[in-house]
């Protein structure tokens, strides 16, 4: 009986040791990925059902990065705590007020004027379109009206709607509230969690919790500053163009940028879109042109000068970052989820890192030099 127990016991450990050792690899790798896939999709589907406030944290945590040095400009000023955050939270809406009124200011003439020239301007394109293209009136006017019959039967949902913009209200107010007691103790609740850690692991989670902060303020400015540039540089080229509504274009680019890749792509398309509409296919060409130029001088010139090599990701990881929060959480996700891949990926580093140099062996101390048989004898 003791011989057949242990031959059953050593049976599924021969079986494994028989294994080509490419098999064993595949099947141990094959149960890492699955366990991860799963995780991921557990916190996926846990994120969903709390969408609204995944994203005003999220929200929370980037605008508390970007408005960190203004915190500490205001703290050096030796105002409590309690008013600087406040004041630093008033600035943040007094801004975004400010724009606002800027942009309609701007606008409200140009909106009058802009369905006549989109009119001019589309006739121009259709006369484009069937002069260059092999397509013919009545084409071209089947899939007019097939694209309106399909905008007109989509119907909506009030219910749904309001339930949207009632989530929108509330996550936003949500973020506002955690981003003043955030900015005010943030700090403040950080060591406190640090002094319930005990041995290394303190030491580990203070090093990654100052990288990851770090990471997340130099992305959050760096991005901010290129998307001005890139915002700036369209704004001009559509004014020297002619191209009406320059200003909330250069907007919705200055918006874009915080999308790597994808949302500067969209913003330029929009840009070049209404110059087709509204001034005709030369100026939809420059403003092309226009669009490429900034966007070439700001990935190969600009972003290596303002984003630290420690920030910047591959445009592989980028491009799936953005199409996994998308896919999540809509357009909110898309703006979230490269601060969040290069936050976690700066902290992963960090701890692999310490625990590599935790686990090297140190140099042992030299040890004490023997005196030599032909040294001169020490004076008596």
């Amino acid at each position: 009986m003791a011989h057949r127990a242990v031959a059953a016991e050593a049976g599924p450990r021969q079986t494994w040791a028989a294994l080509p050792w490419l098999v064993r690899t595949a099947v141990v790798w094959s149960a890492c990925l699955v366990v991860i896939a799963a995780g991921l999709y557990l916190l996926a589907r846990i994120t969903l059902l709390v969408t609204p406030l995944a994203i005003a944290l999220a929200a929370t945590f980037f605008l508390a990065a970007l408005l960190d040095p203004v915190q500490l400009a205001l703290r050096r000023l030796r105002l409590p705590a309690s008013l600087a955050a406040l004041l630093t939270v008033l600035l943040l809406l007094g801004i975004l007020g400010g724009l606002g009124v800027l942009v309609w200011n701007l606008t409200a003439n140009q909106f009058s004027e802009l369905g006549d020239e989109l009119q001019q301007g589309l006739g121009r394109t259709r006369d484009f379109i069937t002069s260059t293209l092999p397509v013919t009136d009545q084409q071209l006017d089947g899939l007019i009206d097939q694209l309106r019959k399909t905008a007109t039967e989509q119907e909506v949902d009030p219910v749904a709607s309001a339930r949207t913009l009632t989530e929108v209200f509330g996550s936003a107010l949500l973020a506002l509230v955690l981003l003043f007691f955030l900015i005010k103790d943030g700090r403040a609740m950080w060591h406190w969690t640090l002094r319930r850690m005990t041995g290394p692991n303190r030491e580990v989670a203070a090093e990654a919790g100052r990288v990851g902060w770090r990471t997340l303020g130099s992305y959050t400015r760096g991005t901010m500053l290129i998307a001005a540039i890139d915002a700036i540089g369209i704004g001009l080229a559509l004014v020297l163009l002619g191209v009406p509504l320059a200003f909330p274009l250069a907007l919705i680019t200055f918006i874009g940028g915080f999308v790597p890749i994808i949302g500067a792509t969209v913003a330029g398309a929009v840009a070049v879109l209404v110059a087709l509409a509204a001034n005709g296919p030369t100026t939809a060409l420059l403003t092309l042109a226009a669009v490429i130029a900034v966007q070439q001088i700001e990935g190969n010139l600009l972003e290596p000068l303002v984003m630290k090599r420690q920030v910047r990701l591959h445009p592989v990881v980028i491009l799936l970052a953005v199409t996994a929060g998308t896919l999540i959480a809509g357009i909110a996700g898309a703006f979230v989820a490269v601060p969040i891949a290069a936050v976690a990926w700066r902290v992963i580093d960090s701890v692999l890192r310490q625990r590599q140099a935790a686990a090297a062996p140190r140099p042992a101390p030299p040890a004490p030099e023997e005196p030599s048989a032909t040294a001169d004898p020490a004076p008596g």
